[in-house]
């Protein structure tokens, strides 16, 4: 199946819920891109042991695509001052759910209680903030469906996957604020910085 081995097939496929995905990817030690910057295929991930959000995403998506779900992502974006993010989106009794690869305390696993796309999306904005305090998400993307995209490649590619790092840069994304709104927006207190500051894994 996707031209796994039959040990990528075994660790895959125990995960058949987004919450064994989560548990999986919180597992993996973080990317920290020593030698560069990476996209490294759901293969290299299994086999490394790491990955960023975006790796993260990708590999969650062949799981919930072994399992019957739609391997979609979705590419939420920030102003010059803060990164990106991706995550792996999933509908569950017609709620929509993420699942997300982190490094730190905030922007996570959300539940599959949320009505719509921009409404999952929303319940990231108050925790993406940059290190001063700054509330930075802007703009977001529609679910992308890996496999209708990119076929299956991308999944077991022993370079780098930058072809989806790049579509979703390129792709139409719809923005959540307007000049007045980011205006008015009101800096995290610094207990939520401090908090936002919490990282699980630690650079060796």
């Amino acid at each position: 199946m996707f031209n796994l081995t039959k040990e990528e097939l075994k660790i895959l496929g125990k995960l058949d819920t987004p919450k064994k995905i989560q548990d999986f990817l919180n597992k993996l030690s973080i990317n920290f891109e020593e030698g560069g910057d990476t996209c490294m295929s759901p293969r290299k991930v299994l086999e490394t042991g790491k990955c960023h959000c975006i790796e993260g995403a990708m590999l969650a998506c062949v799981a919930l695509m072994m399992h019957g779900r739609k391997p979609l992502v979705v590419d939420l974006t920030a102003n010059s001052k803060d990164f990106d993010h991706v995550i792996a989106v999933f509908s569950e009794n017609g709620k929509w759910g993420a699942i997300s690869k982190t490094n730190h305390a905030v922007l996570r696993y959300r539940e599959p209680v949320y009505n719509s796309i921009r409404e999952l999306v929303m319940s990231f904005f108050h925790e993406y903030f940059n290190d001063g305090g700054r509330k930075t998400l802007r703009s977001f993307s529609m679910p992308v469906d890996l496999i209708e995209k990119f076929g299956y490649e991308w999944i077991t590619k022993n370079d780098n996957v930058w072809e989806v790092p790049e579509y979703l840069g390129d792709c139409r994304h719809f923005n959540i604020l307007d000049k007045k709104n980011i205006a008015n927006l009101r800096k995290a207190d610094d207990i939520e910085i401090e908090a936002g500051n919490l990282t699980e894994w630690k650079k060796n």
